[in-house]
């Protein structure tokens, strides 16, 4: 039992160090042996858990699409509306995305690797346009509202949410403002309307 329990903390650290290598230089630019020097574990350690840095990556997307499921199954289970599910579910992997290297590095191999397990981006796509459905049905979009452009937006959100926190650039106006909190706050333009209707 010690044995199985010292594999799965070193599979564990060298998940980790490959996300935090990916992360920072992507997959193209990230090294074995840099991933080795960060989790403290020899090459052979490396190819003993995962044959090819293929297969390390696979193991680091992997993970992140079952952090994304994990919050995508909380938010299902609320009992939420579906358009107030949608933002509770878009703040939340904003959120996901700025504390946790692992769903980072997760959603950038989705956009730099064509091979390896699904993308992030299906671990909740889908289920946002479920529950934009929803809304539709249940009221919860204004009339003529199409579900579609609500969940282009979504994505084009998060996609900027993640840049964001990987350029590590602060809110824009100069603040300390988490890219969630500013990822609400667009939310709350959004659902209030910015055009002056006397305008």
């Amino acid at each position: 039992m010690a044995i199985q329990e010292r594999a799965a903390r070193t599979r564990g650290r060298l998940v980790l160090a490959a996300a935090q290598e990916i992360d920072r230089v992507g997959y193209e630019g990230a090294r074995l042996s840099r991933i080795c020097q960060s989790a403290d574990v020899s090459m052979g350690a490396l190819t003993f858990h995962f044959p090819s840095k293929g297969a390390l990556a696979d193991a680091v997307q992997e993970q992140g699409w079952g952090m994304a499921r994990s919050l995508v199954d909380k938010v299902l289970a609320s009992t939420e509306p579906g358009l107030q599910a949608v933002i509770e579910l878009t703040v939340g992997l904003a959120a996901l995305l700025e504390r946790d290297v692992v769903a980072r590095a997760a959603a950038r191999l989705g956009g730099e690797r064509q091979a390896g397990s699904a993308p992030w981006f299906r671990a909740w796509l889908p289920v946002v346009e479920e529950l934009l459905e929803r809304a539709r049905k249940d009221g919860g979009l204004r009339s003529g509202e199409k579900p579609e452009a609500v969940t282009a937006m979504v994505t084009y959100l998060l996609a900027g949410a993640e840049s964001q926190i990987r350029s590590g650039r602060q809110a824009a106006s100069g603040g300390t403002t988490s890219v969630a909190d500013q990822l609400e706050e667009i939310w709350r333009l959004a659902l209030r309307g910015i055009a002056d209707p006397d305008a």
